[in-house]
């Protein structure tokens, strides 16, 4: 039993070499979609021509050779798709499960409507710890735009968070 308990532990540490026991099996997938769409080549490995091609199609079309050298040499070797879901896991080691950031901002929506005033979060957001500055605020207004009313999706915001992209509903 003890055995199992501390390879467990390891895991969640990032100590095991099973970069799979780090996700569920909605985000592998998720995952595996994005690898998919970036290797343009198809060829199980990201390369610079590979970057170079899906941010052109992103619209990003004058992108730094010193840029896609510099993104590809995050990773150790060549970015097939365990490396490209360690390098995540990486990314993403130390950040909260959703559950616990709806937690969080349940704490600022007593009435429990999954949504908090834009007005209210800003002021937090800006007077508070690590301050969000003006152009982080037009960012996240612009990723996450408040409903008619003034109303932000607190819910959306950590799924995102934990998950990458919008819920699709």
């Amino acid at each position: 039993m003890a055995p199992k308990k501390a390879k467990r532990r390891q895991a969640a540490e990032g100590g095991s070499s099973n970069v799979f026991s780090m996700f569920e099996q909605s985000q592998i997938q998720e995952y595996k979609e994005a690898f998919t769409i970036i290797d343009q080549n198809r060829d199980g490995i990201i390369s610079k021509d590979d970057l170079r091609d899906v941010l052109a199609s992103m619209g990003q079309l004058n992108v730094k050779n010193e840029e896609l050298e510099a993104m590809v040499k995050e990773a150790s070797g060549p970015i097939n798709f365990t490396v490209f879901l360690t390098m995540f896991g990486e990314k993403l080691k130390g950040a909260d499960p959703e559950d616990v950031i709806v937690s969080a901002f349940k704490v600022l929506d007593p009435e429990g409507t999954g949504t908090i005033k834009k007005e209210f979060l800003e002021e937090l957001l800006t007077t508070q710890c690590d301050r969000f500055s003006a152009e982080e605020m037009t960012n996240l207004w612009a990723a996450f735009p408040p409903d008619v009313a003034g109303n932000v999706d607190y819910k959306n915001i950590c799924y995102v968070i934990t998950h990458g992209e919008e819920k699709e509903e």
